[in-house]
């Protein structure tokens, strides 16, 4: 059953998906909690990146496989896992790829190199390696925060400028402010995400939040 608060945030962001699950809402809460160290953080993100794959892949096109049951010859449908690639911005994106990669593990994989300079909020670009084929994939862009939406826009724009068209843009918390950035100039790029937090600070941290991912998966406080 969907909740209230989701049926109102369905309204308000029509482009956007939150996850309500008890089961993410558990494992969010162990990623909020400031005491989590690194290994369960990474155990955390792993099990909800793998729920948010299943959401991601949930309209995507199956083909029909001839297999040999241990009775019989039957016709099941299968997902193309060579047509997808899984995008990582970097390098806080890399902490949902494992548990994408788990469920498509013949998916292709770009890494896109941004930063945000912390002063003017912009996305720096400083790496880019992809699939020469992009046109031909469809993409899922991973990153943990969608914050004030800079970053997400410039890979998305750079994904686009090589060769890619349809793309969903995956993420474990978004900020309303993030969002509303999207949908304005993304607006064919659907997002999905665990929660949808409260807003952004005068620093352009998501609160509640879970401080800083990229730290938070690797130690780097």
């Amino acid at each position: 059953m969907v909740s209230p608060e989701t049926a109102i945030v369905s309204v308000m962001h029509p482009s956007l998906t939150v996850l309500d699950h008890p089961l993410i809402t558990h494992r969010l809460a162990t990623l909020r909690n400031k005491e989590t160290r690194p290994p369960a953080f990474r155990r955390a993100l792993d099990a909800i990146a793998t729920m948010l794959a299943v959401e991601a892949t949930r309209d995507f096109t199956t083909v029909d496989a001839q297999i040999e049951t241990p009775l019989e010859t039957t016709s099941v449908p299968v997902i193309d896992e060579e047509a997808i690639c899984l995008a990582s911005i970097l390098r806080a994106g890399n902490g949902l790829l494992d548990g994408f990669m788990d469920l498509l593990p013949r998916a292709s994989v770009a890494h896109i190199g941004l930063y945000r300079n912390h002063e003017t909020l912009d996305a720096v670009s400083y790496y880019f390696r992809a699939p020469s084929n992009l046109g031909d994939k469809t993409l899922l862009l991973l990153d943990p925060m969608l914050a004030t939406g800079h970053t997400a826009y410039a890979a998305i724009e750079k994904l686009k400028s090589s060769g890619a068209a349809a793309m969903k843009f995956v993420c474990l918390v978004a900020a309303p402010e993030g969002v509303a950035f999207l949908e304005k100039h993304a607006p064919d790029v659907p997002i999905i995400t665990a929660a949808l937090d409260r807003e952004l600070n005068d620093k352009g941290y998501i609160l509640p939040g879970l401080g800083d991912a990229g730290d938070r998966i690797y130690g780097t406080e």
